[in-house]
């Protein structure tokens, strides 16, 4: 038997294919259904309307939109935060700023390995210029 502590509340648990207690996952199960309920009678909701609304956490609700259950798409003004920076958005992880960013740095990080690795090419294991043996019989 797997035992594990929940992280939602604390309480040791046997561990199955859900990653919280019986008991928490009744209550995000609860909190699911107020946020549906909302949604349908309030379509042109924004997400801190559902979350001051329903009393459910904005990180629960966009769990709820990453997971798949409850959809974006009838729902022209409900957006969740960006992981990087909260900017409100309706699709991927990231905005658009925040991808072109990690994008930049990550081409940058790659140029400076390449420029590193140049630079201990240059150098024998010596740790002698390459350059200065040319010149040594001159």
């Amino acid at each position: 038997m797997n035992l594990d502590n929940c992280p939602r509340c604390g309480k040791l648990f046997a561990k199955n294919f859900r990653d919280v207690c019986p008991v928490c996952m009744r209550d995000i199960d609860k909190e699911y259904e107020l946020c549906a309920n909302y949604l349908r009678e309030f379509k042109g909701s924004i997400i801190t309307e559902v979350a001051d609304a329903t009393g459910v956490s904005v990180k629960q609700i966009t769990k709820f939109i990453r997971e798949g259950r409850i959809s974006i798409m009838n729902a022209p003004n409900m957006s969740y935060p960006c992981e990087s920076c909260g900017n409100l958005i309706r699709e991927h992880n990231l905005c658009d700023n925040c991808r072109h960013r990690i994008e930049k740095d990550k081409k940058q990080m790659f140029q400076d390995i390449a420029r590193k690795e140049d630079l201990k090419s240059a150098f024998n294991p010596n740790g002698v210029y390459k350059g200065l043996d040319r010149y040594k019989d001159k």
